[in-house]
Formats: structure tokens, C-alpha cells, sequence
């Protein structure tokens, strides 16, 4: 082709060039500011779509996680009040022995009665604040609690350990006779076996949460690693693609300007 004002072919070439290495260097900026090499569909739709499942089941996990944190909380609370009606069995029983004492006075009796029955409104106590969320696993309505254990709807049951008098068989015992401290001593005796075998169920399932609990939490870890490892942009190779992309930018620029004083020659051919 000849001299022409009207077309510049350098020109063009010079600022198709240079578009593109805009898009470029736009493109490794947004990757530097977000940390992120596929920030949508339009970076790569497969990548994308693979990563957005993968936080879908992050969210679902993390869901899981706060419902198995809740359980567990709920199961030790019934655990702590449990623990501290099993020391309070264990007073109580101090106070029948005495109280089965041979030939112990009607005011000592009665001494013994009063503490024991002061023990035994502590532990009605106990297990009526041992609630944590609304939940009581120990007192006389419990009912079982079903904890969510995986995204896909399982869960853990816990049943409920019941700990209050009545289901202890103690709430009628008296000291004040010698029949009555007999009868008492078998009860605490009673008591105190119940009371540690439902701690041991407890203590069963507190287990079976915690294990599920370190399990998803090291699922989530590992998706986390994935979604990571597809989307995560290398800081260190954008920042150097950013440096020489600016570099060409520069230079696109500096041949765009040449391109475009080409056509000033043509004056020349007129002097």
C-alpha cells in the first residue's frame, strides 16, 4: 500500500497491540486485588463451577460444625451437672451410714435427716439449671437429642440420662428411723451405680460428637486446600507478569506515537 492519511496500518497494529496488553495487565491487577486467577466464569467456566460446589460444601460443613459445637455443649453440660449429683450421692451416703449408726439419738436422727435432705434439694437444683440452648438432658422430662453430624442429614443420638430424685428412687428417703436409714442406705447405694453409668453413656456420646467434630473440621480444611489450589492466584508470578506488562504497555504506547507520525512524511513530499 502507499502513503495514506486515511489509513495507517502501523497504527492499527499498534493499538490492537496495545488494547490487548491493557486487557492483560487489567486482568493481572484484579488478580493481584482479589488474590484470586479465576474471579468468575469468564476466567474459566469449569474451574469456576468446580470451585463454587466445593464452597457450597464448605458452607454446608461449617453448618455441621456449629450444629455439632452445640451438641456438644448441651452433652457436657449434662456431664457437669451429673458429675456434681454423683459428689452430692457421695455426701449423702456419708450421711445415711452415720445415720445407720446403732443406738443414735432422735435429735442426732434428725440432724442427719435435715442435711441429707438439704443435699437432696442441691441436686433437685443441679439438675434443674443443667440446661444449655433450651435443652436439659438429665432432668425428670428429658428427651432424647439428635445432633446433625454430616451435610447429607445423618446425626448422632444422645439419649437422655435422667439424674433428678424421683428417677434416682431417693426423693421419699428419711433418716429419721432406724428402718428408714436402712431403707435410705440401699437407695444412695442405688443412686450412686445409676448415676455413674449415666455418665458413662454420656461421656460415650460426648466422645462420638468430638470425633465427628475433629472429622469435619478436617474436611473442611482439606476443601478449603482444593478451592484454594484452583482458584488461588500465584502472587509472585502475577507480580512479575505485572511488571512487564507495564513495561509493554510503555512500549505500545511509544509505537502507537510513531505509527501515528507516519503520515507527517507525507508533507515532506510537498516542500
Amino acid at each position: 500500500m502507499g502513503l495514506s492519511v486515511n489509513t495507517n496500518v502501523g497504527a492499527m497494529v499498534a493499538l490492537r497491540n496495545l488494547n490487548k496488553t491493557q486487557m492483560a495487565l487489567e486482568q493481572t491487577q484484579l488478580r493481584i486485588t482479589t488474590g484470586l486467577k479465576i474471579n468468575g466464569p469468564k476466567d474459566d467456566a469449569s474451574t469456576y463451577a468446580i470451585a463454587q460446589r466445593m464452597r457450597g460444601d464448605i458452607a454446608g460443613m461449617n453448618a455441621v460444625k456449629v450444629a455439632l459445637a452445640t451438641g456438644d455443649s448441651t452433652v457436657n453440660t449434662a456431664i457437669s451437672g451429673g458429675k456434681a449429683i454423683a459428689d452430692l450421692l457421695t455426701e449423702m451416703k456419708a450421711k445415711v451410714v452415720q445415720a445407720n449408726q446403732a443406738g443414735l439419738d432422735s435429735q442426732s436422727r434428725t440432724a442427719l435427716h435435715n442435711d441429707f435432705t438439704a443435699l437432696r434439694d442441691q441436686l433437685t437444683t443441679i439438675v434443674q439449671t443443667a440446661e444449655f440452648n433450651a435443652t436439659n438432658l438429665i432432668k425428670i422430662s428429658a428427651t432424647t437429642l439428635t445432633v446433625l453430624s454430616t451435610v447429607d442429614g445423618s446425626t448422632i443420638t444422645v439419649s437422655a440420662q435422667k439424674m433428678d430424685t424421683t428417677t434416682l428412687a431417693i426423693n421419699t428417703s428419711i433418716l429419721t428411723s432406724s428402718s428408714g436409714a436402712s431403707s435410705a442406705l440401699t437407695a444412695i447405694d442405688s443412686a450412686i451405680t445409676k448415676v455413674t453409668d449415666k455418665l458413662a453413656a454420656l461421656g460415650s456420646a460426648a466422645k462420638q460428637i468430638e470425633v465427628q467434630t475433629s472429622f469435619t473440621s478436617t474436611l473442611v480444611d482439606i476443601l478449603k486446600q482444593g478451592v484454594g489450589n484452583l482458584v488461588d492466584a500465584d502472587l509472585a508470578e502475577e507480580s512479575a507478569n505485572l511488571q512487564a506488562l507495564q513495561i509493554k504497555q510503555q512500549l505500545g504506547v511509544n509505537s502507537l506515537a510513531i505509527a501515528n507520525a507516519g503520515p507527517q512524511s507525507i508533507l515532506g513530499l510537498f516542500g
